[in-house]
């Protein structure tokens, strides 16, 4: 019987030779990835039960995977790393890990956090998370941080980026101004909502077809944005 499925993710062979035999043993499944492009990619494919995730990737730092899953995903992620420093456990607790083991570690320790972290998802991780999500001719891929319309690559700057994330992730439900503020230029943005109508405004001329009459990425007045699939 299985227990679930865990991503490692880790370049160094020994520590994910441990944990696959250790893990399988006791039931999980494993996949492994080997770098941070790779782990993105998996996730998308297999949505495993947990991310076991080492911060210090040779293709970008760990805290971009993290970024990266948690714009789709509330997935359990354990950090496991040898980054020791208290800043470096706040960084990565921010950007959304669940848990954070340091190496050397107990693999007991870690499997006991591990069975913690899938007993806890599986209580309160809603239902029919995607990865990638399509609207008409417009395809958002919020695991790869992309956009295409009909086929072809958008390029959107960060800020484009995080105000059509957030709307993504929130499909179909009103998002209010202030939050929309608040999340991708910060607390003190709560009043500025002219900021909003520029980037929508820049939004639309790049993901519809008709900017003046928008399908996807609708104004609720005096309330908020809405995203509609």
């Amino acid at each position: 019987m299985s227990n679930g499925n865990v991503l490692v993710v880790d370049d160094e062979p020994q520590i994910v030779r441990a944990l696959r035999i250790n893990l399988s043993a006791r039931g999980y499944g494993v996949v492994t990835a080997h770098d941070g492009a790779a782990a993105l990619r998996a996730a998308a494919e297999t949505k495993p039960d947990v991310v076991v995730l080492d911060l210090g990737l040779p293709d970008m730092d760990g805290n971009e995977v993290i970024a990266g899953l948690r714009g789709w995903t509330t997935v359990p992620i354990i950090v496991l790393s040898a980054r020791a420093d208290s800043p470096d456990k706040v960084r990565a607790l921010d950007a959304g890990a669940d848990d954070y083991v340091t190496k050397p570690f107990g693999m007991d320790e870690l499997l006991a956090r591990l069975r913690a972290a899938v007993r806890r998802s599986s209580v309160s991780t809603p239902d029919g998370e995607d990865a990638v999500v399509e609207a008409g001719d417009v395809t958002v891929d919020l695991a790869a941080k992309k956009v295409r319309r009909a086929g072809e690559e958008v390029h959107l700057t960060k800020t484009e980026w995080g105000v059509l994330e957030l709307l993504v992730r929130n499909r179909g439900r009103l998002v209010s101004q202030k939050q929309l503020l608040r999340e991708v230029w910060g607390p003190a943005y709560e009043a500025e909502s002219h900021y909003l109508r520029v980037y929508l405004a820049q939004l639309r001329r790049k993901l519809e077809q008709e900017p003046s009459r928008p399908r996807h990425l609708l104004t609720e007045p005096g309330m908020g944005y809405r995203f509609e699939l």
